[in-house]
This record gives C-alpha cells, sequence and structure tokens, in this order.
C-alpha cells in the first residue's frame, strides 16, 4: 500500500499553495490568495499528523528492496515511486507539489529551516551573470545549456556547535643584509616560536546529504543565520527536499577538518615580525558540543557538456551562485600567443640593441611568454569557483583565544660574499 502524502491546497479554491521567499507566505496561483505559515500549519495541523502516523506504521519507512518508496497523491490519486529520501516533490501527473510528512517524523524531523528568499528567476537570472565576462568560455556551452531546467531544493545540514584547541610550533627566521665595501653580509637568526590557544564556533553547516557535493555546499557559504526559523513542513511546497542520509557521526569528520584549519591559520597569523616561518609540528583537537539538524535553499542546475557533468548551486537566501566552467582551449593558447607575440614585439623595440644573445632571449622572450602566461591563467582561474572551505565565518566567543605565546632565541649565523663591482 502507498504512503501518503500532502498537498497544500487553497482554503479559498482549493488550488496548489507554494511558498514565495519574496513574501514569506504560501501563495494561490489561480484565486491569488496567500496564507501565513502559521495559518496553514494550523489547518494542516491534523492532515499532517494523519499522514505522518500512517507512513510511520510501514515497516523500514514503507521501502521496497530497491531503496525506492511509493506515495499516493492526494491530489489526483497517482502513486508515485521516488527515492527513499525525497521529502517533497512534484507530482508528474496533476503538477501539484507533494510534501511527505513521515520524512519529516519523529528524529528525522528538522530543528530549523531558512526558507527561500530567491525565487527561479533571480537563480536564471544569476546563473546567466555567472557566464559573462568569462573569455575563454567556450559559446556553444552557454547556447546548449538547459538552464530551465534549474530545481529549487531544500538541503539538509547538520549545523555543528564545538570548540577547538590546540598547540603549535614554529621554526621562524628573521635575515638582514648589509654590504661594507666589496662585501655583503647576510645575517640570520633562529627563533623557535610555541603558540597555543582554541576557537569556539557555533553552526558549522556540514551538508548531510551524499547527493550533495560538499565543496559545491561550502562555496555557496555564508546562510544569514538571524533568519533561521523552526521548521515547518509549509515553508516545502514548491520545492523539492531531501532527508539525510549522512548520520550525524558520519559529518563530524568534516566538521572537524574544518575547524582545526581555522585555528591553524589563526595561531599562524600570530606569528608576526619574521622574514620566514615554517611549522615543525601540530596537536590539533576539536569538541563537539551539539548538532542542530536544519534544511538549507539551494537552486540546483546540473547539465552535461561534451560528455562532462557540470553542476552549478546557488544561496537560495543570499544568492551566491558558484559552479565551475569549461575552457575553451583554442582560445587559451590562441590568447596566449596573440599576447606573447605583442609583448615580445614591444620588449625587443624597447630593448634595441642592447643586449647579447643570451640576454636577449631572457629579456625579450621569455620574460613577454611568462606574462602571458600568467594572464592567461588568471583568465582561466574566472572559470573556477567551487573550492573547500574552513570555518572562520562560524567562530565565536571573540574569537581566538591565545592561551600561550613564546618566541625563543636559538642562534645567529653570518655568511659573508664577495662582490664583484666592473
Amino acid at each position: 500500500m502507498a504512503d501518503q502524502s500532502t498537498n497544500y491546497q487553497c482554503p479559498a479554491c482549493t488550488g496548489p499553495l507554494h511558498f514565495v521567499g519574496a513574501s514569506g507566505k504560501l501563495e494561490c496561483d489561480y484565486c491569488g490568495s496567500s496564507y501565513s505559515v502559521e495559518e496553514i500549519e494550523k489547518l494542516y495541523e491534523e492532515k499532517n499528523e494523519t499522514a505522518a502516523a500512517n507512513a510511520g506504521k510501514d515497516e523500514g519507512w514503507g521501502e521496497g528492496s530497491d531503496g525506492m518508496k511509493t506515495y499516493s497523491c492526494p491530489s489526483c490519486g497517482a502513486e508515485m515511486i521516488t527515492d527513499s529520501n525525497t521529502a517533497a516533490t512534484c507530482c508528474p501527473y496533476c503538477g501539484n507539489q507533494t510534501v511527505m510528512p513521515g520524512q519529516f517524523d519523529g528524529a528525522l524531523k528538522p530543528e530549523l529551516v531558512i526558507p527561500f528568499k530567491n525565487d527561479k528567476k533571480a537563480a536564471i537570472e544569476a546563473l546567466k551573470n555567472h557566464y559573462k565576462g568569462k573569455f575563454l568560455l567556450p559559446k556553444s556551452f552557454v547556447s546548449g545549456n538547459h538552464i530551465d531546467d534549474i530545481q529549487g531544493v531544500y538541503v539538509p545540514f547538520w549545523l555543528f556547535d564545538g570548540k577547538a584547541d590546540g598547540s603549535m610550533r614554529f621554526d621562524a627566521r628573521k635575515v638582514h643584509t648589509e654590504t661594507r665595501g666589496n662585501t655583503e653580509i647576510t645575517t640570520t637568526e633562529y627563533y623557535q616560536v610555541d603558540r597555543s590557544g582554541s576557537l569556539e564556533f557555533e553552526k558549522i553547516p556540514v551538508d548531510a546529504s551524499s547527493r550533495m557535493p560538499d565543496a559545491h555546499m561550502d562555496s555557496i557559504e555564508p546562510y544569514d543565520y538571524s533568519e533561521l526559523k523552526p521548521f515547518s513542513m509549509a515553508y516545502m511546497p514548491g520545492f523539492l527536499a531531501d532527508r539525510y542520509d549522512v548520520e550525524v557521526q558520519d559529518c563530524r569528520g568534516r566538521m572537524e577538518e574544518r575547524s582545526k584549519q581555522s585555528l591553524e591559520q589563526a595561531l599562524d597569523n600570530t606569528v608576526n615580525g619574521y622574514t620566514s616561518k615554517s611549522t615543525i609540528n601540530k596537536d590539533l583537537n576539536v569538541e563537539v558540543d551539539k548538532a542542530h539538524y536544519a534544511m538549507m535553499p539551494v537552486w540546483l542546475l546540473a547539465t552535461k557538456w561534451k560528455d562532462q557533468n557540470f553542476l552549478f548551486a546557488m544561496n537560495g537566501q543570499t544568492g551566491k551562485l558558484i559552479g565551475d566552467l569549461p575552457m575553451d582551449k583554442g582560445k587559451f593558447f590562441g590568447l596566449f600567443a596573440g599576447i606573447s607575440v605583442v609583448l615580445i614585439a614591444l620588449f625587443t623595440l624597447i630593448a634595441g640593441g642592447s643586449f647579447d644573445g643570451g640576454t636577449y632571449a631572457i629579456v625579450c622572450i621569455g620574460i613577454p611568454i611568462i606574462i602571458s602566461l600568467i594572464v592567461c591563467l588568471i583568465m582561466r582561474s574566472q572559470l573556477l569557483s567551487v573550492h573547500t572551505g574552513n570555518a572562520d565565518q562560524y567562530v565565536a566567543g571573540g574569537g581566538l583565544d591565545l592561551r600561550y605565546k613564546n618566541d625563543l632565541y636559538l642562534r645567529t649565523e653570518r655568511e659573508t660574499r664577495e662582490i664583484k663591482r666592473e
């Protein structure tokens, strides 16, 4: 027997309701009525409880041997087959937005949610802007992209509170150079630098869906936590949603990694006034106080081009959009050659005949080629926006608590060399 699902229907005309971030209400496209989340929660409280109870009676959440699950659409009666982690979807037969209450029942119920603020139109416009100014982006990629396929998804996250504590030791050096007559004297002072301290963190986000690439979810941060709200299924209509399928203990490793990176950088930043420094050893530990289960808004577009998969993600609250883009190799090497030819000609004109063969090759050919390569690589980097993140944005309690700071002088070494003067 199929599990029951819930369509949020307009009390005035029974048309489908969907949550609109701009108004913060559930709106009906048919009669124009709008309702607050609280009004719809109250209206559907009994219905959702019944649906959740029915879903809970199915052993193993009603999943088949293939991990799929069947739901009955309350609008048209059609049976929908979905992934076992799907929590909100759209009926393919009648188009109504459907929420599966059982997926948010008991221990599976999120504590918090950030509602969508940006709509599909804003997401499409952001994606178009993402393409602009990218000279090395192939034109065929833009023209062949199915931009209307972009979807709004509530992604499950664990938000971790915790503390990173540790110590680091550095090898630091101060180098001074002076010239006396024909002698150059280099003095190097060696130091052993020790630091220890801690950082407290609040709500470091780690996505709890195995289907979401971690780097993409890191890259669209941060979210504005001032808009976190108690979870309600009334925010779901109009969007897709997944429940978590990665347990909190399995997400803890990424939280610890991000926390350690932030603490390491914070301790490193306290070592100043040296010509160079390097880490000798470090001992960093993380304690987790609490993990909150939350749903975050994300617009997603997955597309394929020349047998390569590309995924674009936009923060549904702030509008930040990321996604790596392909490079036109012909444009890259054409640009490199063009810049190189112009610079070689320019350097040759400026230099005239003032250099011999070896020096000429370095100044008038080598340097222009290096400059051309740097320019092309900078333009290549404009196509890349996906990265993993640390936890700097989630530091609480006033920042680094530096408990121990010691710079121990070790020794001084001097080197001298004769300078040949013409």
